[in-house]
């Protein structure tokens, strides 16, 4: 289930997310958003809608301070742990533990966490995650030299839609604030 796209557009992260609800065949269009804002933060989320839930509605955003890439493998990532764990989503296998997968937001830099809590930057200014993700990252690619993100983002969507069984429109679009 799923595409999120965001990018990095003159100094500000614009994310973008589909309303698909997939399990098995059924598909619901669901009515809350897959992209959000929580604090200094704008997020967007594939794997479970608890789990987003929990990071938009649970999570205590730390104001990120520092070198922004240690920040958010360590501080950031460490109160997400503790967010998902209180909320009893956190999976644990053979001690090691495991979320789900994400993209954040934050002071114009794009981050993708996976399952195993590891913190990506791309270094092309747009990600992907979701079953839809290789789909938008194409559009997102053909579509580098254009200037309006939001334009970028829906047709990244829309070419997931278009090839996957897993992503369904209305989108929904959130941008990080101007600083």
């Amino acid at each position: 289930m799923t595409a999120i796209a965001g990018l990095v557009h003159d100094g500000r992260v614009h994310l973008g997310g589909d309303s698909a609800g997939v399990g098995g065949y059924a598909l619901t269009v669901r009515a809350d958003a897959k992209v959000f804002a929580n604090g200094p933060y704008v997020m967007g989320f594939t794997t479970s809608f608890r789990m987003g839930q929990l990071l938009r509605w649970s999570l205590e955003a730390p104001h990120p301070k520092g070198d922004l890439e240690k920040f958010m493998s360590t501080v950031f990532v460490d109160a997400v742990r503790e967010t998902l764990k209180d909320g009893g989503w956190l999976r644990k296998d053979s001690e090691r533990e495991g979320g789900g997968t994400f993209l954040v937001g934050v002071r114009g830099r794009l981050f993708t966490i996976e399952s195993d809590f590891q913190v990506g930057e791309a270094a092309d200014g747009y990600a992907a995650v979701g079953c839809g993700h290789d789909l938008a990252l194409g559009a997102l690619y053909a579509t580098s030299g254009q200037r309006k993100p939001r334009r970028r983002l829906r047709l990244a969507l829309e070419a997931a839609e278009r090839f996957s069984a897993g992503v369904r429109g209305p989108f929904a679009y959130v941008a990080e604030e101007v600083r």
